[in-house]
């Protein structure tokens, strides 16, 4: 496969599974069973977390180490930066945390379908970013293997894409009453990420020198949601142990398409 074509797969992959997830709204007449939805979101949180470590990081540090012994600084300014980008983006776009049912943002008339839409928007922001600085640092090395290792980062996304796609579809049905509208908006909030992933693209392909700070920001930034968002409220389903095999699953999961293609 030409670096071309893994760089199309890996932006539409992330798309596609959140879609696919969505669409199980069609085949569950209610709600999934607490169980399970501890367990989709738990390996989200895995998944997340272990692509933050292996394929954002620990490159961040790598490509850090003209600095000395100051090559952790890029990775710690970015971390930070990019929780602190989260936390801008949940104070600017009124949303709805669906495990808690608390409001975040400003307080304006809007429907709680529309809530929990923007809420699992901002989730996939910091997610598409993610795949499109990989594909953008690869760019840059300019080797096949660098596109295989972005190809695997965009592949453990989107397959936590699919379980998060169906835990957002569903609470929409019952918000909305239609599976369609349901299905709808879960899809188009899976959207963002292909956008932001060229937007990530860019910046990491034409900004070469400031491609520690931008990887660890995208780290800092999906880090930042398992903690306030999925973890938290995982655990609101009462099975802690569930919710910690999960993050355990999709952490290994992630772990193992890293180190063997990475």
């Amino acid at each position: 496969m030409s670096n071309a074509a893994m760089l199309a797969l890996g932006f539409c992959v992330v798309f596609v599974m959140n879609a696919l997830g969505a669409a199980l709204v069609f085949l569950f007449r209610g709600n999934i069973s607490e169980k399970i939805n501890t367990l989709f979101l738990g390996f989200a949180s895995g998944v997340m977390t272990a692509a933050s470590v292996f394929s954002l990081l620990l490159p961040a540090i790598e490509q850090a180490q003209g600095w000395g012994r100051w090559n952790f600084l890029p990775a710690v300014v970015g971390f930070l930066a990019g929780g602190a980008f989260l936390v801008l983006l949940d104070k600017l776009i009124p949303h709805l945390h669906y495990g808690t049912n608390e409001e975040e943002g400003p307080r304006v008339a809007l429907a709680r379908p529309a809530r929990l839409f923007f809420a699992v928007t901002i989730h996939n922001i910091p997610e598409g970013l993610a795949v499109g600085l990989a594909f953008g640092a690869a760019a840059t090395e300019g080797t096949q293997a660098a596109f295989l290792a972005a190809l695997m980062l965009a592949v453990g996304i989107g397959i936590q894409n699919f379980p998060e796609g169906a835990a957002i579809a569903l609470p929409m049905k019952a918000a909305t009453g239609s599976r369609w509208k349901a299905f709808g908006l879960g899809t188009l909030s899976g959207a963002v990420e292909p956008l932001f992933a060229l937007v990530g693209y860019v910046l990491a392909a034409y900004l070469a020198a400031a491609q520690p700070w931008l990887l660890s920001f995208a780290a800092g930034a999906m880090v930042f949601v398992v903690a306030e968002d999925l973890i938290p409220d995982a655990k609101l389903e009462g099975h802690p142990h569930l919710s910690a095999w999960g993050v355990m699953a999709g952490f290994a999961v992630m772990m193992a398409l890293d180190v063997a293609f990475g």
